[in-house]
């Protein structure tokens, strides 16, 4: 899933394309990361309108542990919600469209951003493309450089795609997306005080509508993988698999 972000400074927008079909959906997922462990659900979803669209999504980690280190409550919020403004979608730029977003974790920070997303896509949309360049704002409550309160080179490259009907298979979707920006970062979990320029994250994911077979188009089962650098106050690269389903409403 697109998104355990516990103590994550920002991630970019999942972002469909102006053809995509709306829509609005629940995802769960238990994460096997050897310090994760616990589940993570996302409220997510995405309109278009003849000004653009909007997608956005809220995230809860259930990592509260009792004193017997039983999981017992959300741990953390984090929401994320992007608009891209296209007035001139029966035009020859019709591809590009200026973006607005907004994102926070609560009691840590929250960041704006601003910038262009250009989109490409095959003849019946089932394969799409997006590439965003957006300039990333930094604030929050944390003094230092933790979390994101100060970067060099301020700027986001967001790469998302998305591939249905993968392989001719009739409800296998292959879909996720790219983040790399600049932030001074001090990965202090594993106890490393060398400070980072610049942050990572990709989360692939590959869901198959299995409710197909039995009357329940809405059900989807799947996975994930989230590659990350640098994220989340992790030093160098992880790799941090998980399973889910997903609810289309």
């Amino acid at each position: 899933m697109l998104k355990k972000l516990f103590f994550a400074a920002a991630i970019a927008v999942l972002a469909f394309s102006q053809g995509a079909k709306a829509q609005t959906n629940l995802q769960t997922f238990y994460d096997f990361g050897a310090d994760r462990g616990h589940f993570t659900t996302t409220l997510e979803g995405f309109y278009n309108d003849n000004w653009g669209n909007t997608f956005f999504f809220i995230d809860y980690d259930f990592n509260g542990k009792d004193s017997k280190g039983v999981n017992q409550a959300p741990s953390g919020s984090y929401m994320e919600i992007a608009r891209c403004l296209n007035f001139w979608q029966n035009t020859v730029l019709s591809p590009l469209s200026l973006q607005v977003e907004y994102n926070g974790l609560i009691g840590v920070n929250q960041n704006f951003l601003f910038g262009v997303d250009f989109f490409v896509h095959n003849s019946n949309f089932s394969n799409t493309f997006n590439f965003k360049l957006l300039y990333k704002t930094f604030s929050g409550p944390w003094v230092g450089n933790l979390f994101g309160s100060s970067s060099d080179v301020p700027v986001q490259f967001t790469f998302v795609w998305g591939m249905q009907d993968l392989f001719g298979l009739k409800g296998l979707r292959f879909c996720g997306f790219a983040d790399i920006w600049g932030e001074n970062v001090i990965n202090f979990m594993e106890g490393s005080n060398q400070p980072r320029k610049f942050v990572f994250i990709s989360e692939p994911q590959l869901w198959y509508c299995v409710g197909q077979h039995f009357g329940v188009p809405n059900l989807n089962i799947g996975g994930e993988v989230e590659l990350s650098c640098n994220f989340a106050g992790y030093d160098g690269f992880k790799v941090r698999p998980c399973i889910g389903t997903k609810w289309v409403f």
